[in-house]
């Protein structure tokens, strides 16, 4: 992004197993219901249709993280977390966007998601990408009690926007940041 407010040291990889410890503290950070780390090892080694992606600083500090399933045509966008010092620089944005072309690589046609009622930030990210709400789950979250917004991208598509920040991609090479 301009101004350098998104560091040029960030790289986008697999989670590996190794990572949980780090995946958990970022987890229990940024959410009031965290998951657990059995919940986190299930997803990184037990589950069939999960995918897991971290963003890395040059240090190797996870700085975020994105876990989405990719369910025969769905993909479902499950736990996306970046780390406060991170936010607002785009990298929740190129974490989805990795999720939606993985989704499109792998023959999904359409992405859901559930989101807090009371998260407007995540809520304006995903519109930007073209999901729409669809329906609202009363009493969805705990701690505190509160709605998700059940929104969808159908039919699945990555935006096209084009801006003027560059931001690592899986591999380290670099793709234009949304």
């Amino acid at each position: 992004m301009t101004g350098g407010t998104m560091a040029d040291d960030l790289v986008i990889v697999p989670a590996s197993s190794g990572m949980v410890s780090d995946i958990l503290r970022l987890e229990e950070a940024c959410f009031s219901a965290p998951w657990t780390r059995k919940m986190l090892e299930a997803e990184l080694s037990g589950n069939p249709f999960a995918h897991f992606l971290v963003a890395q600083d040059g240090a190797g500090a996870i700085v975020g993280y994105h876990c989405f399933w990719i369910v025969f045509e769905e993909l479902r966008l499950m736990n996306l977390a970046v780390c406060e010092s991170r936010r607002r620089q785009g990298l929740a944005r190129r974490l989805v966007i990795e999720a939606l072309q993985t989704g499109l690589s792998r023959s999904a046609t359409r992405a859901v998601l559930e989101v807090r009622a009371s998260n407007q930030a995540a809520l304006a990210l995903y519109r930007q990408l073209g999901f729409a709400p669809v329906s609202t789950r009363r009493q969805y979250y705990t701690n505190p009690i509160e709605d998700a917004v059940l929104m969808e991208l159908d039919p699945l598509a990555v935006p096209a926007q084009r801006l003027q920040g560059r931001v690592p991609n899986v591999g380290g090479g670099s793709v234009p940041a949304h």
